[in-house]
């Protein structure tokens, strides 16, 4: 029996969607207003989502304070309130693009979940505008 655990986290943070090796006249063309060379900002919304078998001594397939402080650790501290593009090392030389976010997150938390587990990140740019990332 596979059971999944989710848990909700949000950050704020800055970015320019921007790539070194074009000209600017390409990015503007690609990014739009994304390319903004003084960043632009969103209130992230992120779903972590774990899934396993139910551990039969607590009940829990991961207790969720565990997976709360790995979040915390692992997305919250570090990219909260941070320029992505200047701040943050996995960005130094990726386009910090909704998708690139949220395959950062996934390998960071995987990093830190037993490998029998199954591990999803939705991440959420705006309301209506969210990426899914599995590990495929």
């Amino acid at each position: 029996m596979r059971v999944t655990i989710s848990r909700k986290a949000h950050f704020n943070a800055a970015h320019r969607l921007h790539r070194k090796d074009w000209s600017l006249e390409k990015n503007n063309a690609v990014f739009g207003k994304c390319n903004n060379p003084n960043f632009h900002g969103h209130n992230y919304g992120l779903t972590v989502s774990v899934t396993g078998k139910i551990d039969p001594e607590t009940g829990f397939v991961l207790d969720v304070k565990v997976l709360a402080d790995i979040i915390l650790e692992e997305v919250e501290i570090p990219f909260d309130h941070k320029n992505l593009n200047l701040d943050v090392p996995e960005f130094q030389d990726l386009n910090p693009t909704a998708e690139n976010i949220a395959v950062v997150i996934w390998n960071k938390i995987r990093k830190r979940i037993e490998p029998d587990f199954d591990l999803e990140v939705v991440l959420y740019e705006t309301d209506r505008n969210f990426v899914t990332y599995k590990g495929e």
